[in-house]
């Protein structure tokens, strides 16, 4: 299957973009009713600007507008003007029905050969509008990452976004690579991926859509809005605005949440240029969940059920569906993926909980409920299959990083002078080796030293990642035991799991080396800040019927600075 799903994604193409109006029974039926009412009217209403816009015929003339998409129901045309702003493949937009309709018109040679290519290349038949590369090439990336797929295909997602970056443009990007009407939609899942995979791009594109009133459009001279297109800004302005951007960035959150809140408030969250059963639920899990309290394989277990594969149908000229991006292959595919992740994490959890009942962990408090939810986090966020080092190391160091700093480290700590001693000798192999000699630990005592010392020793993959690993951990007990405060105490914890899952994947640098590489020390001060602010207020909402409620007001944006 997955080898089927990656030949069909490399030969995207003509096959990719077949677009066809549903036939028969079923959703063809039910559909074509929806279309001849509603889109017969929607189609006179913008073409008379009944919706409070109206497109003057002069700027239909001077630049490229939606408007050339519906040539077809426009009589007394000035074609000599309009041929100005013909494609360089010879269409109207890259679509059939007004590229046809000039040459009737004209006898436009550009025009036929147009119409000529895509009838061959369709065995007879025209899509409503070809081609849409860019467009599929985006939306691929977005749906496999979605489904939880992205490891299965990294060479075809980078391919697709290194095509997507060299045709990026900061006037916008619309459908294909030279679309001359550039849209938001495009624009802003263009944005959000290639952000959130390293490339250079600004917000620049995003000002192109703001209007003066501080809406934000499809494109100029719009009717309506479109949910689908909102959403998508929505999620770009959330998921990949960065410190120190440009203000457009957060109005853009700000207009786009507004709006779909809205929506969803009056009940409708249907789209105009899709129909998806799962539209709805996908939007307001979206608003629910933004990306900062977002569990990456929650998410994927949601999409799940609101992806439709195949059930999705676009809304153009035709009602037509996209096969490269919406299908049952990649639904079959998650499904499979997601089911053998759970067998899985079961595994791996059966194993988590024997490790803390070998090691007698639990009389350090450590219940059942507690490990379970180190692992759950550690699952939900590195869900591949092959990164079960990763996930493991992530929930051993919560188990035993929480049961140092709740036992000893707390004000109410029970813990001995040999307790602590122990902890920062089984940091060295030669403080280790000698207690272990004069029996200096007891039972009790070895129960988490030998869980410790696992952890170190068998999930680090080779002398330099334990002796990394080690050191990750002194560094960890020494600021810890120096800082009393919580806030401190979360900072330094999150530090702690992120060099271990770096550790633990074999991506640590060699001993000379240590940990303190200077491209690192920035993230690593960013990761330990955020953490500690959000442990600030979750600490904060504990105490909010007592004395010591700390001061919140404004933490979000502190968070983001």
């Amino acid at each position: 299957m997955l080898a089927f799903a990656r030949q069909q994604l490399r030969s995207q193409g003509v096959s990719a973009s077949r677009c066809y109006a549903p036939s028969g029974g079923g959703v063809g039926s039910s559909w074509r009713h929806y279309r001849m009412k509603h889109l017969g009217q929607f189609h006179t209403n913008q073409l008379s600007g009944r919706h409070n816009i109206r497109i003057p015929k002069d700027v239909l003339y001077s630049v490229p507008t939606a408007l050339l998409l519906s040539l077809e129901g426009m009589p007394g045309l000035d074609w000599d003007r309009l041929f100005k702003l013909q494609s360089p493949d010879g269409s109207f937009l890259s679509s059939a029905a007004p590229t046809a309709y000039a040459p009737m018109q004209t006898g436009n040679k550009k025009c036929l050969e147009y119409l000529t290519d895509i009838v061959d290349k369709f065995n007879s038949g025209a899509p409503f509008v070809f081609p849409v590369e860019l467009y599929e090439r985006l939306w691929v990336v977005d749906r496999l990452e979605r489904l939880g797929l992205s490891s299965c295909f990294r060479s075809e997602i980078n391919s697709n976004l290194d095509y997507a970056y060299r045709h990026w443009n900061d006037e916008g990007i619309g459908f294909t690579w030279d679309c001359m009407v550039r849209d938001i939609d495009d624009t802003v899942m263009g944005f959000r991926l290639l952000r959130q995979h390293g490339y250079q791009i600004s917000t620049e594109a995003l000002k192109r859509f703001e209007t003066k009133d501080g809406e934000f459009m499809v494109y100029p001279g719009q009717s309506n809005q479109s949910v689908s297109a909102m959403y998508n800004l929505y999620c770009a302005a959330d998921q990949a605005a960065f410190p120190g951007d440009d203000g457009v960035v957060q109005r853009a959150k700000v207009y786009s949440y507004g709006f779909l809140q809205e929506r969803r408030a009056a009940g409708d969250l249907n789209d105009k240029w899709i129909i998806s059963s799962g539209l709805p639920s996908e939007v307001a899990y979206g608003l629910d969940f933004p990306w900062k309290v977002n569990l990456p394989r929650v998410e994927t277990r949601m999409y799940l059920e609101q992806y439709g594969g195949t059930d999705n149908v676009w809304i153009g000229k035709v009602l037509h569906r996209m096969h490269l991006f919406n299908n049952d292959l990649f639904l079959n595919l998650a499904k499979a993926d997601f089911s053998n992740f759970q067998r899985q994490c079961r595994l791996e959890w059966q194993g988590l909980k024997r490790w803390c009942e070998k090691n007698n962990l639990e009389m350090y408090g450590v219940t059942p409920q507690r490990a379970t939810r180190a692992y759950f986090l550690a699952a939900a966020n590195i869900f591949e299959l092959d990164r079960a080092a990763e996930r493991l190391g992530w929930a051993r160091t919560a188990v035993i990083s929480q049961t140092i700093s709740s036992c000893f480290l707390s004000s109410n700590s029970y813990a001995t002078e040999s307790m602590l001693e122990g902890l920062s000798g089984e940091l060295t192999s030669e403080g280790h080796n000698i207690a272990r000699r004069e029996g200096k630990y007891s039972t009790t005592e070895n129960g988490l030293l030998n869980a410790l010392r696992e952890l170190i020793h068998l999930f680090a993959p080779g002398k330099d990642a334990s002796d990394n690993l080690c050191e990750a951990w002194k560094t960890w007990l020494a600021e810890s035991t120096s800082n009393s405060g919580h806030e401190s105490c979360e900072g330094n914890t999150a530090l702690l799991l992120v060099r271990t899952v770096e550790i633990c994947s074999g991506r640590h640098c060699s001993a000379n080396q240590n940990l303190k590489l200077s491209k690192y020390s920035q993230l690593e001060k960013l990761t330990s800040s955020i953490c500690s602010k959000v442990g600030s207020r979750i600490l904060s909402q504990v105490n909010e019927n007592g004395t010591t409620k700390d001061n919140t007001e404004n933490l979000e944006q502190r968070v983001d600075q």
